[in-house]
């Protein structure tokens, strides 16, 4: 009933606003071409003394109505193009400023990209397409944090699993295969991952996005579920691969450093017919590199080309590939001690493994098809299609049993995987008026299908046990004749019938949102509404579920200036869970409940900006590992759902030029997350598992702007985790993390060079994941022991790109 009335009340209010406003209703136009009458589509055009914010269309043309009269700042601001400002005397009922030239830059982009806004490579104003929102950033009721390719160039980040959660308040990576995939958590549960606006996350995936495919990963904190597919309530990082821009440019860069690594990336942007028609985008990287574990590596290559059409100046057809290719020895850099976490008697090189296994490959494939339509002057269509296959080959060693002495007997299992998923999305975005009162609508649906196979079979046992490896003093070379044979002479699929490693899940959703602005665009309220109906076939009957739900969402954001807006938020989450516990049983979804509030302030004249944010998760059916209850095997456990568990924290995060020639990106999080509700009393009140309650980072480059040295750049960086927790407990359990880098490079022209020196301090204690395990009990003198990752020690890595 609340519901209900609150739903009929929207007109009325509407209807007062519309009355109270109904003298603004003037209009400012215009056209943005280029010194070759061409048009400028997706430049950002702002009026700075209301803080109102558009963008141009296909034929570079914008617009923004109900103005009163009176005169307004307007700041122009498009890609390749110098900035343009102008005042605009807002009298008669359509003001058009006609065609509006702006010069390009590209024959001074050297001086622009090292000298110039550099903050603007660092802070976007905008979310990207994939999100179908049209407000900017500044004036969405949610927390929205972005990371640019420019950012994670100057810290040579190689891929998404390579630190790029120092830049996000309250993110953390929990290392595991480190060759696979990303395990991001953030705001107590771990996040799924997104790309160009799918949810395409897996029981053990994606495989971790190259850096060389990825142009900008925005981090939506919160639910936000109404606008793309099932959501966590804890938010999703939304990778936005590279696209043609239309702009004839390229870079090549070259990377080496310590543990034998090299590595290659080229990017290359232009046009493939002279008219315009015909663009394309295509990244190449090839990659060698040792880990810091004694014999492992990981070599690969990635290819990802992408073709846009322009059908006509309203309508675009895309296509997009990737293959990322990947062969490693062990997928993860793990110890293990029976005696404690960073065990100072293992060395940083140890290797559980060994250089007699054979290699393991990964072969991940993914197309992706768009297609936009400008339907007339304020709707648009868009359309996505995309089919992912992902294959891995490996095998894995894991512990069978410690000894007091450090020896490890080890188990060889099967590690193979096969995934294919397909999705597609439609929506319909515009903006209508109902008297002064502006509408942004947002309609569409989502539909997706994945499907996962698993082999984890055991292949030796006694074997290996029979020849166990000392933590202390570990030797090397296991006789080609006791490593047995795997046997693929049957399908993946058919093998992994046998197990539990057999997921389904499909699910369709419609969804609709409306963001209406009052008291000239000041005010902004949001409403939306999701309906999804999720399938998952399980092994048995048992396991088969068809779930149904509504997910609303309410969202208001006030501009307290042209610089300041305040928000709130209720998001609601559903989310679909692949599997079953140990006895078969399929799991229920996920649901969440998110409050929220927070500011928002652009300063230095918008050069830079901060978000302080607060929030409260309720997230019902959250799975942990079952340490009671292991796969055969030993290296991994059935899952288990727990009641609820509540999070609440503050956020704060800057980005941006806060004075000349300095930028950061530092983020700090509160993160109190524990389990509120649970079928066993003695669970409530322990601590969500693998949550660091405090987390804080700092990213400061400091480049001279002038004199001999001008263009020598200094980098400094520190990131911290604090009151962490891991296993079953009420305490912080888990030792601190503190880390610093720093680096030195310099640009000139069209060359750039960079040194960045990793855990500058030479930490040896830095770890990002731990559990503990109980002795077994089936072989003598066995005792407990710990397990964990221990980053990498002193390391530097230097690049050198050039950029035509």
């Amino acid at each position: 009933m609340n519901k209900t009335l609150s739903f009929l009340a929207i007109p009325m209010i509407s209807s007062v606003f519309s009355v109270a406003q109904a003298q603004t209703n003037k209009i400012i136009e215009g056209i943005l071409i280029n010194e070759k009458s061409e048009p400028i589509t997706g430049a950002t055009v702002k009026l700075t003394n209301t803080g109102v914010t558009t963008s141009t269309d296909s034929e570079g043309h914008f617009a923004f109505h109900k103005l009163s009269s009176k005169t307004y700042h307007i700041e122009i601001k498009a890609i390749g193009y110098g900035k343009h400002t102008m005042e605009v005397n807002v009298k008669d009922e359509t003001t058009n400023l006609g065609p509006i030239i702006l010069k390009d830059q590209s024959q001074a982009i050297d001086e622009v990209a090292v000298y110039g806004k550099y903050y603007e490579h660092y802070k976007f104003d905008s979310i990207s397409g994939s999100l179908r929102l049209k407000t900017p950033i500044l004036e969405l009721p949610q927390n929205i944090q972005v990371i640019s390719s420019d950012l994670m160039a100057d810290q040579q980040v190689f891929d998404i699993v390579d630190g790029i959660t120092r830049n996000i308040s309250g993110a953390t990576r929990q290392g595991h295969w480190d060759n696979q995939y990303a395990n991001i958590r953030m705001r107590g549960s771990k996040i799924p991952a997104f790309r160009n606006g799918m949810n395409i996350e897996a029981s053990w995936g994606p495989t971790a996005e190259d850096a060389s495919m990825i142009e900008r990963i925005e981090f939506v904190k919160g639910p936000a579920g109404f606008m793309l597919a099932n959501g966590e309530p804890g938010g999703f990082y939304n990778v936005v691969t590279k696209k043609p821009t239309g702009n004839t440019k390229g870079s090549v860069t070259l990377n080496t450093g310590s543990f034998s690594t090299y590595r290659a990336a080229l990017d290359l942007d232009g046009k493939l017919r002279k008219d315009g028609k015909l663009l394309y985008r295509l990244n190449v990287a090839g990659q060698q590199k040792d880990f810091y574990t004694k014999y492992n590596y990981s070599d690969r290559i990635v290819i990802a080309p992408v073709v846009t059409y322009k059908m006509d100046s309203l309508t675009s057809l895309t296509f997009e590939y990737t293959y990322q290719g990947s062969t490693y020895l062990s997928n993860g850099n793990y110890a293990f001690s029976p005696k404690g976490f960073a065990d100072p008697g293992i060395s940083n090189d140890f290797f559980a493994g060994d250089p007699s296994f054979a290699p393991n490959k990964i072969k991940d494939h993914s197309a992706y098809v768009y297609f936009d339509r400008k339907l007339n002057s304020k709707w648009n269509f868009h359309g996505q299609l995309a089919y992912f296959n992902f294959k891995m080959i490996a095998t894995s060693s894991w512990v069978g049993a410690m000894r007091a002495n450090g020896d490890m007997s080890r188990t060889y299992n099967m590690a193979d995987e096969a995934g294919e998923n397909k999705f597609g999305q439609f929506s319909f975005t515009g903006e209508e008026y109902t008297g002064s009162v502006r509408h942004r609508i947002l309609a569409g649906a989502d539909f997706g299908t994945k499907k996962f196979w698993g082999d984890f079979s055991p292949l030796a046992k006694d074997t290996l046990v029979t020849k166990p490896l000392n933590v202390y003093n570990p030797v090397y070379g296991i006789a080609e004749a006791a490593i047995p044979n795997p046997d693929r002479s049957k399908s993946i699929k058919v093998r992994a019938g046998g197990q539990n490693y057999v997921n389904s899940v499909s699910y369709s959703s419609l969804y609709v949102h409306d963001e209406m602005a009052f008291l000239e665009e000041k005010l902004r309220l949001s409403l939306g509404l999701r309906y999804t109906i999720a399938q998952t076939v399980g092994k048995t009957a048992v396991a088969d579920r068809t779930d149904k739900a509504f997910t609303p969402r309410v969202g208001l954001s006030y501009s307290i200036d042209k610089s300041t807006s305040v928000y709130g938020l209720f998001d609601q989450s559903f989310v679909p869970q692949a599997g079953t516990d140990w006895e078969g049983n399929a799991f229920k979804p996920v649901r969440g409940n998110d409050l929220e509030a927070g500011i928002k302030k652009e300063w230095g004249n918008g050069k830079w900006i901060s978000t302080l944010s607060a929030y409260q998760i309720k997230r019902k059916n959250a799975l942990t590992d079952d340490l009671d209850h292991p796969i055969a095997g030993g290296n991994s456990f059935f899952k288990i759902a727990l009641g609820e568990t509540t999070s609440k924290g503050i956020e704060f995060d800057i980005t941006g030029e806060i004075v000349k020639g300095l930028n950061v990106n530092a983020n700090y999080a509160l993160t109190d997350s524990k389990i509120s509700k649970d079928g066993k009393e003695e669970n409530i009140g322990n601590i969500t598992p693998n949550t660091a309650k405090h987390t804080a980072n700092a990213w400061l480059t400091y480049r001279l702007q002038q004199g001999p040295l001008k263009g020598l750049g200094l980098t400094g960086s520190v990131q911290g985790m604090f009151d962490r927790a891991i296993g079953t407990t009420k305490e912080s359990n888990f030792k601190n993390y503190i880390r610093t880098d720093g680096g030195i490079s310099y640009q000139s022209g069209k060359y750039s060079i960079s040194v960045m020196v990793n855990n500058l301090l030479d930490n040896r204690r830095l770890l990002t994941s731990g559990s503990t395990t109980a002795k077994n009990a089936s072989v003598t003198e066995s005792v407990s022991y710990y397990t964990y990752i221990v980053e990498a020690r002193r390391n530097f890595r230097m690049g050198v790109t050039y950029k035509f």
